[in-house]
């Protein structure tokens, strides 16, 4: 089979950009840019978490573009651009030249400020502003819209939900009357990679994921965080879980031995999650579990954990807490001997919280269920749930910064944009502050970091240092 060679990262765009060099007014020498999440669609949400900005510079702005731009010959570039161009847009004789001195300079003349990874950034305020840093690519600001677009969102939106979910089970802890919170770092699941669009937004939304758990099934997540941000292994990580493959195979009428060689034979110590209604969960529950009390509590360590995978969420979850209680008795923490509960089907937030309040209602600490967050979750958001989009608020036409701004009389949506080049601040009460200013200095002079100038990565942190301040 023919070698399919990658993309020439040129091509990440939407087919507008092409003619936008020659659309701009004669003589721009400068566009700024900014990213920022316009509203939501959120029910009580006031806030964004800024996230993956590292991995864009990284994986794309310099990885992709040295090794399938800048590292290719031009005249190979070139001819790709051509033929493609020519099929699709019908353009005889498509421009290359500011191609061409891109691909010469050797690097990408962009200058990217941001807001520290991991901050919480009210709606309406910038998370980055973007330049050229030469006027020949004036062009180029905009043009990475696409990419930036289509990588970034998912990553940030992701890390917002998970926040969203940790203070759900906080609260519930809190309420509950628990005073170590450790628990809660293994309370959301991430059960989402076989529902999400890709590999890549695989990775990214579990990433987002893990600045808020420790919890996941998405082993790419745990790698990406480990290549772009240096984390541990230890990041993130699971227990040992069968399927319905597993239980089928032991037979239906073999399902009790099955349990019964899973907690003694093959995991006779720490914690095994077995899914448990392949068939008859009733029964699992009424009849198995009492007859295997004794060989699960006598386990080293550990739990037994019974996952339900169908069902209404709330009444199955509340429901099998309530007959686990009254099999195995509970701790003096409220939790149940030797065994919990694990639901990962369908959970929403309001779910979530139904959950656990009905668990405290049972007198049972929260800690009893683990949630399994999975692609009903992460994938069913769109960059419209928090209204991210990338605009363009001030240009050099050769006579100093201008502010530039949209303002549709048809909006209802929070479409208008800022004008000039929009800097953010936090007060002495850390309440944030904003300003449209037309000095590009004050850009190194707000709360935001310069993260990228001219093919170079200028600030990084570890995952470790995201986390911590996303958890604030």
């Amino acid at each position: 089979m023919k070698r399919i060679e990658p993309l020439i990262p040129i091509f990440y765009i939407d087919f507008y950009k092409v003619g936008h060099v020659s659309q701009y007014p004669k003589g721009t020498k400068y566009i700024w840019s900014n990213w920022t999440a316009r509203y939501t669609h959120r029910v009580n949400s006031h806030h964004v978490t800024a996230f993956g900005l590292t991995y864009f510079i990284k994986r794309y702005l310099i990885q992709e573009f040295n090794e399938n731009f800048f590292g290719k010959p031009w005249p190979q570039i070139e001819a790709q651009y051509r033929e493609v161009i020519s099929a699709t847009l019908g353009v005889a004789n498509p421009k290359t030249d500011h191609l061409e001195w891109l691909w010469r300079y050797g690097k990408l003349p962009l200058a990217i400020y941001g807001v520290p990874e991991g901050t919480d950034v009210p709606y309406n305020f910038p998370m980055m502003v973007l330049t050229n840093t030469q006027p020949e690519a004036f062009w180029l600001v905009n043009y990475i819209e696409t990419l930036m677009s289509n990588v970034m969102w998912i990553a940030s939106t992701s890390a917002t939900t998970a926040k969203r979910y940790r203070k759900i089970f906080m609260d519930a802890s809190r309420s509950f009357g628990n005073k170590d919170f450790g628990f809660v770092d293994w309370q959301g699941h991430d059960f989402s990679f076989r529902g999400m669009s890709g590999i890549e937004s695989a990775c990214l939304s579990g990433m987002g994921h893990l600045l808020s758990f420790s919890g996941t099934d998405t082993v790419p997540a745990i790698l990406t965080a480990r290549d772009y941000y240096g984390a541990p292994l230890t990041v993130g990580g699971s227990v040992p879980a069968t399927e319905h493959s597993v239980m089928c195979a032991g037979s239906k009428e073999g399902e009790l031995e099955t349990f019964r060689r899973l907690i003694t034979e093959v995991y006779p110590e720490g914690t095994v999650s077995i899914v448990s209604d392949t068939w008859d969960l009733w029964k699992v529950l009424h009849e198995y579990v009492p007859q295997l009390r004794n060989e699960i509590l006598s386990r080293k360590r550990g739990k037994v954990v019974i996952r339900p995978d169908s069902g209404d969420p709330v009444e199955i979850s509340l429901k099998s807490l309530s007959i686990l209680r009254e099999v195995m008795g509970v701790d003096d923490n409220g939790l149940i001997n030797g065994m919990a509960l694990i639901y990962g089907d369908a959970i929403t937030e309001d779910r979530a919280k139904k959950i656990v309040k009905g668990a405290i209602d049972l007198n049972l600490n929260p800690y009893n269920e683990v949630f399994g967050i999975g692609s009903y979750t992460y994938q069913m958001k769109t960059r419209d749930t928090d209204g991210l989009a990338m605009k363009a608020t001030c240009v050099d036409l050769g006579n100093g910064p201008e502010a530039i701004f949209k303002d549709p009389v048809t909006d209802s949506a929070g479409k208008k944009s800022h004008r000039g080049i929009p800097v953010v601040f936090t007060d002495d009460n850390g309440e944030w502050q904003i300003q449209e200013t037309l000095d590009p200095r004050m850009l190194d002079q707000c709360s935001f970091k310069k993260f990228f100038e001219d093919g170079q990565l200028l600030f990084e942190e570890s995952f470790d240092e995201i986390r911590k301040r996303a958890r604030q």
